[in-house]
C-alpha cells in the first residue's frame, strides 16, 4: 500500500485500527471544544453585547477578562489533549506495526526454513535436512496466530490471513507430500515439475510478505510522521496557551493599572490636596464604571465644599464689614454728637469764667478746674472714638492712619509705607488694625525697643510685615487680640503668619487680595443710617 494511502488512512482516523475508534472519539471531543470556543469568540467580536459587556462596570469587566483566560487555557489544553492522545495511539500503533514486522519476518524465515529443509531432503536424501523443516513445520501454526492476531481489525488483515493460509497449504499441501514421495521414490520427487512447483509457491509467499512488510513500513512511517505532528501541535499548543495566558495577564494587569490603580493613587493625592485645604482639587472624570462614579463623586463633594467655603467666608466678610460699618457709626455719633456738646459746654464754661468778677478769685478757680476736667474728658473721647474706627483712616488713607498711629506709640515705629495711595476699605481697616494690635503687643508684651512697618503692593495683594526686637514667644492661639485679627484677615481671603522664637523678637506677616474688598462691602440698604433706631 503506498505511503500516501497510509497517510491517508490515518488522517480520517482508520476506524478499523486498533484503537482508533478511541482515537477517533477523544479527538472529535476536543475538536468540539476547540470550534464551540472559537465560534463564541466570533460571535462575542462581531456582535454588540462585546461592546455591552467591555463597557459595563469594573466587575463585568473583570467577569470577561477571566472568561477571556479561561477560554484561552481551557482551548490550549484541550489542543494539547488531543495531541497527547494522537501520540499516545500512535505509540501503541507504532509498537504493534513494529510487532507485525517481527511475526512477518518470523513467518518468512519459517517458510524459506520449509523450503530449505524439503529441497535438500529431496535432492541428497540426507534425514538431517529434515530436523529445520521439522522445527519450521512445528513453529508454524503459533507464528501464524500471532501474525493474524497483530493484524485483527487492520488494513492488513486480509493479507496476513492469505500468508498464513498460503503456509499452511504450502505444508499440507506440497511440502508433507513432497517428503512422502521422496522416502518412497526419490527420482519421482526430484522431477522438475515438482520443483518448479515448490518454487513458484514459495516466491508468490515472498512476494506478499515483501508487500506485508512495505505496507507496515508505510503505515508506520505514517505514523511517526502523525506522531511528530502532533508533537509539534502539542508544543505549540502549549507555547501558544503560554504566550496568550501572559499576554492576557499582563493586559489584564496595564487595565487594572490604568482603570484602577492609577485612579485610586490621584484620588487618594487629590484627597491629601483637599485635606490640604485645596478645595480647588478635582479629579478628570474619565474612569469607567464604578471607577467614574468614584472621580465624580470626589469631583461634587469638593465644589460642595468649595462652595460651602465661600459661602462662609463671604459671610465672615459680611460680619466684619458690618462690625466696621457699626463701629464707623459709633464712632461718628460721638464725634457730632456728644463730643461736640461736650466741647461747646467747655467754651460756655470759659465764657461764664471769663465774666465771673475778679474778688471771686475761689470760684474762677473752681470754673477753671471743671473747665480742665472737662477738657481732658473730650480728649479721652477723641481718644476712644478713635480705637473705635479712626476717623482719618476714612478721611486720609491707610498711609496717613498709620503715621498718626506711629506717632502715639509707645515705642518707636519706623514705617515704610506707599504714600496716599487708597485701597478698598476693607483692606485698610484690617491692615490698620493688624499694625495697631502689633503696635500694643511690642509695648505690652514684647517690650520691643524699635518696631519696623512695611507696607506693599505686589501683584494685586498686600504685603504687611510688622517686626520688633522685644523678648518674642508670641503664639496666635493665644490672646484674643491676635485670633480676632485671623478672623478678620481670613474673612478677606488673606493669611496671616506669626513667626516669634524666644528671645529673638516677633514677626507678623499678613497677606491679603487687594480684590478682596468687594467681598467685604455691604450693599448700601445694609448700612443703618446715623441717628437711626440701631444707633
Amino acid at each position: 500500500m503506498p505511503s500516501s494511502t497510509c497517510s491517508a488512512l490515518l488522517e480520517k482516523g482508520d476506524p478499523t485500527a486498533p484503537g482508533g475508534v478511541s482515537l477517533v472519539g477523544e479527538r472529535a471531543g476536543a475538536r468540539l471544544v476547540v470550534r464551540r470556543a472559537g465560534r463564541l469568540l466570533r460571535r462575542l467580536a462581531w456582535s454588540g453585547h462585546w461592546r455591552l459587556w467591555v463597557g459595563g462596570g469594573l466587575t463585568r469587566r473583570m467577569v470577561v477578562a477571566s472568561g477571556l483566560l479561561a477560554l484561552v487555557i481551557g482551548t490550549a489544553f484541550a489542543v494539547l489533549l488531543v495531541s497527547v492522545a494522537d501520540l499516545r495511539a500512535q505509540e501503541r500503533l507504532t509498537a504493534r506495526s513494529q510487532q507485525v514486522l517481527v511475526s512477518a519476518n518470523q513467518l518468512e524465515r519459517l517458510v524459506v526454513d520449509l523450503e530449505t529443509g524439503v529441497r535438500g531432503y529431496v535432492i541428497t536424501g540426507k534425514g538431517q535436512f529434515l530436523q529445520p523443516w521439522l522445527a519450521a513445520r512445528a513453529a508454524l501454526p503459533g507464528v501464524s496466530r500471532n501474525l493474524e492476531a497483530l493484524t485483527a481489525g487492520s488494513v492488513q488483515e486480509r493479507r496476513a490471513q492469505v500468508l498464513t493460509r498460503a503456509a499452511a497449504s504450502y505444508v499440507r499441501d506440497y511440502a508433507v507430500p513432497l517428503v512422502e514421495t521422496a522416502r518412497r521414490d526419490a527420482p519421482a520427487a526430484r522431477t522438475v515439475a515438482v520443483t518448479e512447483k515448490g518454487k513458484r509457491r514459495v516466491d508468490a509467499m515472498r512476494t506478499e510478505f515483501d508487500r506485508l512488510i512495505a505496507t507496515e513500513r508505510a503505515l508506520s512511517a505514517a505514523r511517526q510522521e502523525r506522531s511528530n505532528r502532533a508533537a509539534t501541535r502539542a508544543v505549540a499548543a502549549a507555547a501558544g496557551g503560554l504566550a496568550g495566558s501572559v499576554l492576557l495577564v499582563v493586559g489584564f494587569a496595564a487595565y487594572l493599572s490604568r482603570a484602577i490603580v492609577r485612579p485610586v493613587l490621584g484620588a487618594a493625592a487629590m484627597a491629601g490636596r483637599l485635606a490640604g485645604g485645596d478645595l480647588a482639587a478635582r479629579m478628570p472624570a474619565t474612569g469607567v464604571g464604578e471607577i467614574g462614579a468614584l472621580e465624580r463623586s470626589f469631583n461634587t463633594m469638593a465644589s460642595s465644599l468649595q462652595e460651602s467655603q465661600a459661602e462662609l467666608a463671604a459671610s465672615r466678610a459680611r460680619i466684619v464689614a458690618a462690625a466696621d460699618q457699626s463701629r464707623r457709626r459709633i464712632e461718628r455719633d460721638l464725634h457730632d454728637g456728644i463730643q461736640q456738646r461736650l466741647v461747646s459746654l467747655g467754651l460756655e464754661l470759659r465764657a461764664v469764667q471769663a465774666g465771673v468778677p475778679a474778688d471771686l478769685a475761689r470760684l474762677r478757680g473752681e470754673l477753671d478746674q471743671l473747665a480742665g476736667e472737662l477738657g481732658d474728658a473730650v480728649e479721652e473721647l477723641r481718644e476712644l472714638s478713635r480705637g473705635i474706627h479712626p476717623a482719618i483712616l476714612s478721611e486720609g488713607g491707610l498711609g496717613p492712619a498709620l503715621k498718626a498711629l506711629a506717632r502715639r506709640s509707645a515705642v518707636p515705629v519706623e514705617l515704610d509705607v506707599p504714600g496716599r495711595q487708597r485701597l478698598p476699605e476693607p483692606v485698610e481697616v484690617a491692615a490698620y488694625y493688624v499694625v495697631s494690635e502689633a503696635l500694643a503687643n511690642a509695648a505690652k508684651h514684647a517690650h520691643a525697643s524699635a518696631v519696623r512697618v512695611e507696607l506693599r503692593t505686589v501683584d494685586r495683594r498686600l504685603r504687611l510685615s510688622v517686626r520688633d526686637d522685644g523678648v518674642g514667644g508670641a503664639e496666635m492661639g493665644t490672646g484674643s487680640g491676635l485670633i480676632g485679627l485671623a478672623d478678620r484677615v481670613q474673612a478677606l481671603g488673606g493669611t496671616i503668619t506669626v513667626d516669634s522664637p524666644a528671645g529673638q523678637g516677633t514677626c507678623l506677616l499678613v497677606d491679603l487680595p487687594v480684590d478682596a474688598g468687594s467681598r467685604g462691602r455691604l450693599p448700601e440698604a445694609a448700612v443703618p443710617a446715623p441717628g437711626s433706631a440701631e444707633s
